[in-house]
């Protein structure tokens, strides 16, 4: 694969940014990608390493060392048949392209030793140019079913279920509780990271091969004064899809915030991350909303230290944010993996984000005991949190004492994780669920992401809890199949 000797000729290479003081005044993307030539190198870098780990540490197992290999080549028709080989496993290579923590990339054989091929920016590469070239076209099927099938959220496990469905000939109709298609794609991932027209082009894509969407409809029992129903303009119930459809997917998000219960948690200013993030898109599609939450010339702390919390950061210095810190609870990680150790599994390392590049400070070992409040009439506002400094050791956290600290804030976000999807859609359907919350779905090798109630599915953060969009696809993609099978007796779509 690729060129025989290209991994000692060439060495990774990165996307490029733009320059942070001209990114952060704005919410578009700032990614530079690779150029035909750049990637056609990073392709050669390729080994043919006899058996390719990339394969299998990709949770979608895309076909890696085929399509690096046709883009060393380099001809058009090579592009265009590389984008035919990630098409066949992935659906939306333009989200994991951009968002993607790569998982392939650390299980990279030229990882053990060297930097690994930058496969993320080839398949970035690949899927922009196939836009662009006009590549990505419908896909309507040849002959329907004659079946009906309703998908329940237009997450990234909804939409690839959604597409796979429709090309096999079965009438896909996606339900969305929002105004908008795209769940927490559209609501939860910042536009300077995913800008959404690139959502609205796989919409547009899947309306012409048949799928049907339904904005601004709740499924299932909501009470009036749920903050969910304002979003929404209309309720259909479990039973009403039941009846109108052959087999229901539940694909809905993790949507329910880990919180932190301690003193002074009902101030005013600490937010869950996920009240921030979709307010801010909302505003980028041109929503008008009341009272948003601001960051501007005020300090901002984000207590959690993953993906979410680093969306904030980003967030927060784009509204122009005196300071920004970060808590992480655990301590901090070593800025290189062991290798030996871990290839070619996920490694822990310190991971800086682009968001980090533009102006944070990050505290490691760390934990918040209580949210202290301002005086006189800003007595019912957060103006500083309690910390104490936390060890850890055989798995076990400790405070450190005597190192209790009070540090100022105006704003804090909480971004520690989902803990599972909203309850009120499964408990609709009466479907079963295990004791994180999540629907009780069998595996693709127990037969396939069927609940205990009659022909209805669940894929996605609504049976495996909260996860990484590209998960989330193969989910989607297996469902489908499941679904299929179900339908019909038998399946051609693939795993």
């Amino acid at each position: 694969m690729g060129k025989v000797t290209g991994f000692m000729e060439y060495e990774r290479l990165e996307e490029g940014y733009a320059p942070v003081a001209k990114r952060v005044k704005n919410y578009k993307e700032f990614v530079i990608g690779l150029n035909a030539e750049q990637a056609q190198q990073q392709g050669a870098r390729c080994m043919d390493c006899g058996t390719p780990f990339c394969n299998n540490g990709c949770p979608v197992n895309n076909v890696i060392p085929d399509f690096n290999d046709l883009v060393y080549r380099g001809s058009a028709q090579d592009w265009e048949l590389a984008l035919q080989v990630l098409h066949s496993t992935n659906n939306f290579p333009e989200f994991t392209g951009r968002i993607c923590p790569a998982p392939c990339e650390a299980a990279c054989t030229l990882n053990i030793n060297n930097d690994a091929v930058g496969i993320k920016s080839i398949e970035h590469a690949i899927i922009d140019r196939g836009w662009a070239e006009g590549w990505v076209r419908p896909q309507p099927p040849a002959q329907l079913s004659g079946k009906r099938v309703a998908v329940v959220g237009s997450g990234p496990a909804g939409l690839a279920a959604a597409q796979q469905l429709a090309r096999a000939g079965h009438a896909v109709t996606v339900f969305e509780k929002n105004s908008r298609v795209g769940g927490l794609l559209r609501y939860g991932i910042p536009d300077f990271k995913l800008e959404k027209s690139h959502i609205d082009r796989r919409v547009a894509q899947m309306q012409a091969e048949g799928v049907v969407f339904r904005t601004g409809v709740l499924v299932g029992e909501w009470p009036a004064d749920s903050k969910v129903t304002n979003h929404a303009q209309e309720q259909v119930s479990a039973q009403a899809l039941l009846q109108e459809f052959d087999a229901v997917l539940l694909a809905g998000g993790a949507e329910q915030s880990r919180d932190l219960p301690i003193p002074g948690r009902d101030l005013e200013g600490v937010h869950f991350a996920m009240e921030l993030l979709p307010q801010q898109n909302q505003a980028n599609a041109g929503d008008k909303l009341k009272a948003p939450i601001r960051a501007d010339g005020k300090r901002v702390v984000v207590i959690g230290g993953g993906d979410t919390g680093s969306d904030c950061v980003g967030t927060s210095n784009r509204h122009g944010a005196v300071s920004v810190t970060q808590f992480e609870l655990m301590p901090r990680p070593p800025e290189q993996e062991d290798k030996p150790l871990t290839w070619p599994y996920w490694p822990l390392k310190l991971r800086t984000s682009s968001s980090h590049d533009e102006g944070c400070e990050r505290t490691f070992g760390i934990a918040t005991k209580a949210f202290l409040p301002g005086k006189g009439k800003d007595k019912n506002r957060v103006a500083a949190l309690q910390t104490v400094r936390v060890q850890w050791s055989g798995g076990k956290m400790s405070e450190v004492e005597g190192s209790e600290e009070l540090i100022p804030a105006d704003l804090v976000f909480l971004a520690m994780g989902f803990v599972a999807p909203v309850g009120q859609v499964l408990q609709a359907f009466g479907v079963s669920q295990d004791p994180r919350g999540n629907a009780r779905a069998s595996t693709a090798e127990q037969g396939g992401y069927a609940t205990d109630v009659p022909k209805v599915f669940a894929a996605g953060d609504m049976r495996r809890g909260q996860s990484l969009v590209v998960w989330a696809i193969r989910e989607g993609r297996q469902a489908a199949r499941a679904v299929d099978a179900f339908l019909m007796g038998h399946s051609q779509l693939p795993r």
